[in-house]
């Protein structure tokens, strides 16, 4: 484990860098932004490269922050419609940043702040450093959400060399919360191929929730049976995808989904304690510097526009209640 000063933010707030490695796996992970710079995999024939999209310095993620590159996004990941939802009869208005509506957390959301780092063992075993965990504090009102929220995230990678995201939070006053990672996962390798060109997927999940042409939830989940949308059983993922699946669950430790790169041999895996999983084939890109379809978001996370309808999972956290999610982000060839 290292860490290396690359940079300041534009208000001049300093930026470190931190690398861990174990069991094959090397990531790199910025305090700005809890961003995961990048994550380096052997393939079948025993060569690394760097497996999510990402950018070689601070100023890449500065100038392109848009598509959220490796980020840690929050308070609420996805998006509320109208940006306001009614909480305990009091309505809360946040920043609307993909037109009228709150996609990610608003304009300055987590992904845009620098957080304090510091090591952490694994799984608290006692046997030294390696991982890094985020924490910060986001103050009552930021970003039109209620209540001073208590924050951190810990990356660490285990005996196997899989990596693991373990989020927690606690409030002061009743708020919504759901976070996640938007890492863009292309297992060719960041500078290959576009992964929705030869990438298989499986997702256990048998429903999504429709979404209108704001990308909004309609409604009741729907299943996917006989559809575009049904992934059960693992094949080629192409272009057209930004759409929220309904876990099924099953056994602690059952796989969400499985993505798979038939040239390359790598696989991931992905274990998660979260409801639903965000699948985004990154269709907007606009060159600059990927172009469509160049990485694969899998984001783990709870349902979109939670806080306006009653009927998704909850995502509502309230003082004396601690909020904790973790995903298992497991790397292998065949």
């Amino acid at each position: 484990m290292n860490t290396e000063r690359v940079g300041a933010t534009p208000e001049g707030t300093p930026v470190d860098r931190w690398t861990l490695e174990r069991a094959g796996t090397r990531i790199r992970l910025l305090t700005y932004g809890g961003i995961l710079q990048s994550v380096e995999v052997p393939d079948r024939n025993g060569t690394v490269a760097d497996v999510v999209l990402g950018f070689p310095g601070l100023t890449g993620y500065l100038e392109h922050r848009g598509p959220y590159f490796g980020a840690l996004v929050g308070r609420y990941a996805n998006r509320i419609a109208g940006a306001a939802f009614t909480l305990d009869g009091v309505v809360h208005r946040v920043t609307p940043n993909e037109g009228p509506n709150c996609l990610h957390g608003g304009a300055y959301g987590f992904d845009r702040r620098v957080w304090d780092a510091e090591p952490v063992g694994a799984d608290g075993d006692g046997t030294g450093p390696s991982g890094v965990r985020l924490s910060r504090v986001s103050p009552d009102g930021e970003e039109g959400f209620p209540g001073r929220l208590e924050v951190s995230a810990s990356y660490t990678l285990d005996g196997d060399g899989a990596l693991r995201i373990a989020y927690r939070a606690v409030t002061d006053a009743p708020t919504h919360v759901t976070l996640t990672n938007h890492t863009y996962w292309n297992l060719g390798g960041a500078d290959g191929v576009p992964a929705t060109s030869g990438h298989e997927l499986r997702i256990a999940g048998g429903r999504i929730t429709p979404v209108d042409g704001s990308m909004l939830p309609t409604g009741e989940p729907a299943p996917v049976d006989g559809t575009r949308f049904d992934f059960r059983a693992s094949r080629p993922v192409g272009p057209g995808y930004d759409h929220n699946y309904v876990l099924d669950g099953g056994p602690e430790g059952a796989p969400a989904a499985e993505l798979y790169d038939p040239a390359s041999g790598r696989a991931l895996t992905i274990t998660t304690t979260e409801p639903g999983l965000q699948l985004y084939t990154g269709d907007h890109f606009d060159g600059k510097p990927f172009g469509p379809g160049a990485g694969i978001a899998l984001e783990t996370q709870h349902f979109p526009d939670s806080p306006n309808r009653p009927a998704f999972p909850s995502t509502v956290l309230r003082p004396g209640e601690v909020y904790e999610s973790a995903t298992v982000y497991r790397f292998t060839t065949r």
